[in-house]
């Protein structure tokens, strides 16, 4: 008598997952392999470094689990806003991993340029896909509510057309090289304190219009593979076990067909998060399997429910190289994406001040570099955002190479500091990017002797951010004390001598600018630009590039002309407090809650209104070292037309932005020559509502 299993005859009959058989596969499931395909691999993959796991690429964020008897193989899931994250070395390889590191989110929308952005995107998706990984999860796109929220450095704007036509053209970038993306963090995912457990409270029509309208711009417009739930309760419900969010407003009302993951959360509510649509449980416990299959099995959890599940992962896995059998070559092209990385750096950083034409400098110039940023750039932040790339390119080098020389005792004083200060070391920082290293202390003399052998002073501000944490008021947002001891002396000193004082600022998100701004002579925000970044601040610098970036967010004069400071969870040292109130969850979690009482006035949709404070720099603002020439908008049914004309003695590039009353529409024009036109035909987004009064403007 012959006996066969049933998985023997399963194999016996030769089924395998192909893109046109996922019902049939789906109906040879069984209950417990149904339950792994929706729950991760575990931790395994990224902490393979530390456990000696064998997985297919080290570092990456997670895995979902493989039916070998079915042909249904893992996927590799890797973090992604400015580069791929993966670990650089690899236990018995000599070769090395590097992936290029991209500018920041600020600074990408800073350009204000969708094509720069897709270019992007499309270099980081081709590194994915070399190396082995199937989904990149990115971008974070979440709206700048408050300058202090730690992660901001990952995300594009305070407005949502901007964030969400900046994330799609990010989205097909990636998508174009055969890799997904999981758009981060849906939704209203706007601070790191009490990140697991805060409830975002905000009314429904603010939440449409302002922290869902860039998904809903993403989703329909560039098909991400997958959404990442993120960590939040939103009006008492953990997004990832919110119906409504999910199935009601993302698939049913977007028509959304991909995948849901969760954010890296521990153990939930698996079975809620599952009738919620929540398709894949990340990075995955064995006990949330058990879970499943013991509330099917009793009743709580219907079957269908889960198998609508499983048919979206195995929807996604169809789509992945691993499952075409793409034959990664682990050699991407990273000089030429270098460029890229150079390229949109160049376009996103901002001059926000220029008197007296005190940039560009002169070629054969010597420029005194003060700040650590100036010797050690800050390419990126740190946490998931943080890429292992090959080298970061400084600004004191970068500076010779455009002609530039460097006033060398200082920069000796500036290297023998860093030399005695080198960043803590330790498996986490490893993976996730360190702090920055302390500020020099500058004496007097040391700025006059700078100021007799220089011709001007280059001070370079840096800020470090992460997620996990949100950023404090002092040495932080504001200029520390020593920072400001350093740009007061050093204008002093050399502006005595009848020389220039240049600040570059070297952070992730919006930093006070209004106490100190008439210091300086000019100031650059280059953002965190990436490995390139010393390269593409110099180049501005030197006038071989003429800056055309623009502000995505407001700076404002004072913190506290937020309307959001007063619901947004700090204190001055950087110990981050509970949010607005707390209460009982259960009577086992201390869960804190923030009000989102600002409603509809965030950023310069607030600071627009008439009676508003005024700002230190607003939304869109940047200035250039040609001039332009705009003509007056032509409406079309749902298109306008406007031209622009360079009238200026340089070549370079505009961003036209049309607000009626909030950003309807922008692009940016190409490279444009001395007396050189061109027409810009943009289309108009449609006005959600018009639930507050914002003074009418043609434009920024």
């Amino acid at each position: 008598m012959l006996v066969m299993t049933a998985n023997v005859a399963v194999l016996a009959q030769g089924l395998t997952l192909r893109q046109d058989n996922i019902d049939e596969v789906l109906s040879e499931l069984t209950l417990k392999e149904k339950a792994e395909l929706v729950v991760g691999a575990g931790y395994k993959s990224m902490l393979a470094g530390m456990t000696g796991a064998k997985v297919a690429v080290p570092g990456a964020a997670g895995m979902t689990r493989a039916i070998p008897r079915l042909g249904i193989p893992a996927i590799v899931l890797s973090d992604g806003p400015a580069g791929v994250r993966i670990e650089p070395s690899r236990k018995g390889s000599t070769d090395s991993f590097y992936c290029t590191g991209f500018p920041i989110g600020s600074l990408l929308s800073s350009t204000w340029n969708t094509e720069i952005v897709e270019r992007v995107g499309a270099a980081i998706g081709n590194e994915a896909l070399e190396y082995g990984v199937d989904v990149l999860l990115a971008p974070g796109m979440n709206i700048h509510r408050n300058p202090l929220c730690g992660r901001n450095f990952e995300y594009y704007s305070e407005d949502p057309l901007l964030s969400g036509k900046i994330a799609a053209s990010y989205i097909r970038g990636v998508q174009s090289q055969g890799v997904g993306t999981s758009v981060k963090h849906f939704a209203a995912n706007n601070q790191e304190t009490n990140r697991f457990w805060n409830d975002s409270r905000v009314s429904e029509e603010v939440l449409r219009e302002i922290y869902l309208r860039n998904f809903e711009i993403a989703v329909r417009e560039a098909g991400p593979w997958t959404v990442m739930a993120s960590y939040n309760r939103l009006n008492g419900i953990h997004t990832q076990e919110d119906k409504w969010l999910l199935t009601d407003v993302l698939r049913n009302e977007w028509n959304y067909e991909g995948l849901v993951m969760t954010d890296w959360t521990g153990n939930r509510n698996t079975a809620a998060q599952i009738q919620a649509g929540c398709d894949l449980m990340e990075p995955g416990k064995r006990s949330q399997i058990r879970e499943l299959v013991r509330k099917v099995k009793k009743g709580e959890l219907a079957e269908a429910d889960l198998d609508i599940c499983v048919r979206r992962v195995l929807e996604l896995v169809v789509k992945t190289p691993v499952f075409k059998g793409y034959e990664r070559s682990l050699k991407p092209d990273l000089a030429a994406h270098a460029v890229v990385a150079r390229e949109a750096a160049e376009e996103g950083i901002v001059l926000l001040k220029n008197d007296q034409s005190a940039l560009p400098l002169a070629q054969g110039a010597v420029a005194a570099l003060f700040g650590v940023g100036s010797y050690q750039l800050l390419a990126g932040g740190t946490g998931s955002g943080h890429v292992h790339r090959p080298y970061v390119m400084q600004l004191d080098d970068a500076l010779a190479r455009e002609g530039i020389t460097v006033f060398a005792p200082l920069a000796a004083l500036y290297r023998q500091h860093i030399m005695a200060h080198p960043p803590k070391k330790s498996f986490l920082s490893g993976m996730l990017g360190s702090p920055a290293i302390p500020e020099m202390p500058v004496s007097y003399a040391t700025l006059e002797s700078a100021a007799t052998g220089a011709d001007m002073a280059v001070i370079t501000l840096s800020r470090q951010a992460g997620e996990g944490g949100d950023r404090h008021l002092d040495d932080d947002f504001l200029l520390s004390d020593p920072e400001i001891r350093l740009l007061t002396d050093a204008c002093e000193v050399f502006h005595s001598l009848g020389k220039k004082v240049i600040v570059v600022l070297n952070v992730g998100g919006v930093v006070e600018t209004a106490s100190w701004k008439q210091l300086p002579d000019a100031i650059v925000l280059g953002w965190q630009p990436g490995q390139e970044g010393g390269s593409a601040l110099a180049r501005i610098l030197s006038g071989s590039v003429c800056p055309s970036g623009k502000l995505p967010v407001t700076f404002p004069i004072d913190y506290f002309d937020l309307p959001s400071s007063a619901n947004f969870p700090f204190d001055y040292s950087g110990r981050n407090s509970m949010s607005a109130g707390s209460e009982k969850e259960n009577d086992v979690k201390n869960v804190g809650y923030t009000v989102y009482e600002e409603g509809f006035d965030v950023g310069y949709r607030y600071f627009s209104q008439p009676g508003a404070p005024a700002v230190s720099y607003p939304f869109g603002f940047g200035l250039s070292y040609t001039s332009f020439e705009v003509s007056e908008p032509v409406f079309s049914g749902d298109t306008v037309s406007i031209s622009v004309k360079n009238v200026g003695a340089v070549a370079g590039k505009e961003v036209v932005m049309i607000l009626d009353p909030v950003l309807r529409a922008f692009g940016k024009t190409r490279l444009l020559q001395p007396g050189e036109t061109e027409t810009l035909i943009l289309t108009l987004a449609e006005l959600d509502t018009t639930h507050f009064v914002i003074e009418q403007r043609p434009g920024i």
